[in-house]
């Protein structure tokens, strides 16, 4: 593929930063060299000598001198060489990638920062963006700054729909546009497994579809997926990510620790073709220079503990939990907004998506209204395009609310839906 077509300006402008290029070769450099290139700290002088972390099945994790050492210096911008290799293994284990030799792997702090610099690598202002609605507010934040022209594909009880896919494309021959550069779409956002805010997974089929309809118009894939782990079925039944269908080298996937292991250690991963990895790769060395030592070096010790079966057992208790926890939400829903409001059961996450079709507009009744009645949730416009556009819908999230807080809340909101509704009616 020619990966030029898919880069900005400013990326392309990109060099490498020749004291990041050669602070990388620390990890393969003979223990013998003498290194005067860098202005590494002197490591005698940080106050930190060790750290033992106590696991939850009794374990400790220990950070002996040496490895703290690790933990504080500067580190290798694509990431702690260790972890990296641990990583590479749970892709390839996972998703077993068809274009896994042309493909790369880096850290990242956090799975929205891979993001971020992808789409800044990617996104001029004005370019035409092709993205799943309703859409990941914090995706929408990252991008309004270039005032894109949105080409929202709706969703429906089983994510992003093909068809209208199709239709939204329509307006362009996909064979006079596969290697323009400029005024045409490139790229499409999908968040494909429990979708914040909607909850619901989108199907092997409807993702085969997907991809046969971004080969043709040579769009590249944002495989933007923190809640893969968190999915409520077997694991033997995922529907198989975009990457582990990807013969063509057009997806970039972004996963995250941050719902599985801790959301404040910070530590993501980007996975994708080479050149766009590379790009980057490119920015992070201006930027952050390296996801935080520490954070690494805590996560591949655990890995190096559990093995790789068990993270995966780890992951299972998680979603355990997550089930349940939507399984009482699920009651309280039942029992309070039956008749106020629509919904589909989530298929993962930590979120339910409500449709209130007797208000025009969530906005108000939630910023303005619902802090009285002790309950909050986050209006649907917040998720939307064109947030000027009234929207009759509201994400409720059940990750943290115990279930009897949430039988709470949704008494709360239907009192207040109820409210909202007279209050239109006058």
């Amino acid at each position: 593929m020619n990966y030029s077509r898919f880069l900005t300006r400013v990326s392309k402008n990109r060099q490498p930063s020749l004291i990041r290029e050669l602070t990388n070769l620390l990890s393969d450099a003979s223990p013998e060299l003498v290194f005067m290139a860098g202005g590494l700290p002197n490591p005698q002088m940080f106050p930190f000598q060790a750290a033992s972390v106590t696991l939850k099945d009794g374990r400790a994790l220990t950070i002996h001198p040496d490895l703290m050492t690790d933990c504080l210096q500067y580190g290798p911008t694509p990431g702690y060489p260790p972890l990296v290799k641990q990583l590479k293994s749970l892709v390839e284990q996972l998703h077993s990638p068809p274009q896994w030799a042309e493909s790369d792997l880096i850290v990242t702090a956090g799975s929205q920062d891979g993001l971020c610099k992808a789409i800044e690598m990617m996104v001029n202002p004005g370019d035409y963006f092709v993205t799943q609605e309703p859409c990941y507010t914090g995706t929408l934040s990252i991008l309004n700054p270039f005032k894109p022209r949105y080409l929202p594909v709706k969703c429906d009880r089983e994510g992003l729909n093909p068809t209208a896919l199709r239709e939204i494309l329509s307006q362009w021959n996909p064979e006079e546009i596969r290697d323009v550069e400029d005024n045409v779409p490139k790229v499409l956002y999908i968040n494909p497994n429990a979708c914040n805010p909607t909850g619901v997974s989108v199907s092997e089929g409807r993702r085969r579809e997907i991809y046969e309809i971004a080969s043709a118009y040579n769009l590249i894939i944002l495989e933007d997926d923190p809640y893969y782990f968190v999915q409520f079925e077997k694991p033997e039944d995922f529907p198989p990510s975009f990457l582990s269908m990807d013969t063509e080298g057009r997806v970039l996937r972004f996963d995250s620790f941050s719902k599985v292991l801790s959301s404040g250690i910070r530590i993501g991963f980007v996975t994708g073709p080479k050149p766009l990895v590379q790009r980057i790769l490119l920015h992070k060395q201006v930027s952050i220079l390296h996801a935080s030592s520490l954070s690494q070096v805590m996560i591949n010790e655990l890995l190096r503990i559990w093995g790789i079966d068990g993270f995966l057992k780890h992951t299972q208790s998680v979603q355990e939990f997550y089930r349940k926890q939507r399984d009482s939400m699920m009651e309280a829903a039942e029992r309070h907004l039956t008749g106020l409001c629509e919904w589909a059961v989530p298929t993962g996450g930590m979120f339910l998506w409500l449709k209130v079709p007797g208000v025009v507009d969530t906005w108000d009744m939630i910023l303005e209204r619902a802090l009285k009645k002790d309950v909050i949730l986050v209006p649907g416009k917040a998720f939307m395009c064109d947030p000027s556009s009234p929207c009759q819908y509201m994400r409720a999230a059940f990750s943290v609310v115990t279930p009897e807080k949430m039988d709470k809340g949704l008494m709360n909101l239907a009192e207040l839906i109820r409210e909202e509704i007279t209050l239109q009616q006058t």
